[in-house]
């Protein structure tokens, strides 16, 4: 071979290896460097992964069940509602500070560094098969869950049922909604309270009182338009439609003293529709009732609930700055 051949073959490997972007060995110093850099990253990586992981709790103040600026709930059904309810919001955080962590790795991690193409694939089964088979699993517990909840929330006893299979009584509440007031009328008990806009226990309308501990089945209804049953801290509402009954049950768990409200627009005077849930002591309870009795607040009118409502002409203005609430009328 010419010398000359050999001299210019020489040349081009060595321009070759020195070139920029050629595939020289780092030094052993670069690669010290690399490998610090991947270690710390890595190190990041696995603390930004755990702080995810733990962020529900750290928001929920440790708790099993974060409330996520919900209420527990002070019946059986309400608990098991917020049960869920907290599930669901802790498995959505996971899951979304998972994602925006991939996101935030991959910016990080395959940023552009050079003109050079990087190399390209089409597929990788394993890691599609991740992304698709976790979002199912996921799905399905939350399906499942959501299910055993619904079951347990509209679970009831027999209509007419004075015992539950434990022995313990059950208190019957026939719920009659109207524009604008509740009234409460308990059979067994000759019981019935009514009342309109915001009269009652502090202007908060009529107030319904429930034994805690035993069983409360309600057979809600409406007297003319759709109106709502909602108590916040029974994480619970329900339908009160023109024609329809619809019938569930309570257990609560705690005395105290809860709000209610209408949470369907009904018309003018809506937004007063209120009312209130004491719940007592059954011994307590039973007294409320003697004494409701005596006081003469019974169902009257042959125990019909809808037709002792206060007539319509006695709706009254809403209290606010140019109407007193000494105003409102209703049946207490």
């Amino acid at each position: 071979m010419p010398t000359s051949v050999i001299a210019v073959k020489a040349f081009t490997t060595r321009s070759q290896r020195s070139a920029p972007g050629s595939d020289q060995q780092p030094t052993p110093a670069h690669g010290r460097t690399s490998r610090v850099e991947a270690t710390a990253r890595g190190r990041r990586v696995r603390w930004a992964a755990g702080l995810a992981l733990a962020a529900p709790l750290l928001l929920g103040g440790c708790s099993f069940f974060p409330t996520y600026g919900a209420s527990r709930g002070a019946t059986t059904q309400g608990q098991d509602t917020f049960k869920l309810y907290s599930g669901m919001m802790t498995t959505g955080i996971v899951v979304g500070g998972l994602v925006f962590l991939l996101i935030l790795y991959t910016v990080i991690r395959y940023r552009r560094r050079s003109d050079e193409m990087p190399s390209q694939f089409h597929e990788n089964i394993p890691i599609e098969v991740l992304y698709t088979a976790i979002p199912v699993l996921i799905v399905a517990g939350l399906f499942v869950f959501t299910v055993l909840t619904e079951n347990n929330v509209d679970a009831t006893q027999p209509v007419n049922a004075t015992v539950t299979s434990t022995g313990s009584p059950v208190v019957d509440i026939r719920v009659t909604a109207f524009q604008w007031g509740w009234r409460f009328d308990y059979p067994g008990l000759n019981v019935g309270v009514a009342g309109e806009t915001t009269n009652g226990p502090n202007n908060h309308g009529p107030q319904m009182v429930l034994p805690v501990g035993q069983t409360v089945q309600i057979t809600l209804v409406s007297n003319d338009v759709i109106h709502g049953f909602y108590v916040r801290d029974f994480d619970f509402q329900r339908m009160a439609l023109p024609g329809v009954t619809n019938i569930f049950d309570l257990n609560v768990v705690r005395a105290g003293t809860y709000p209610g409200q209408c949470s369907e627009i009904c018309g003018l005077y809506h937004s007063e529709m209120l009312f209130s849930v004491r719940s007592v002591s059954p011994a307590a309870f039973r007294l409320w009732a003697r004494a409701q009795v005596a006081a003469g607040h019974t169902l009257q009118l042959g125990g019909s609930s809808a037709s002792n409502n206060p007539p319509l002409e006695t709706h009254v203005t809403p209290s606010n700055a140019l109407a007193p609430p000494s105003t409102a009328k209703g049946t207490a």
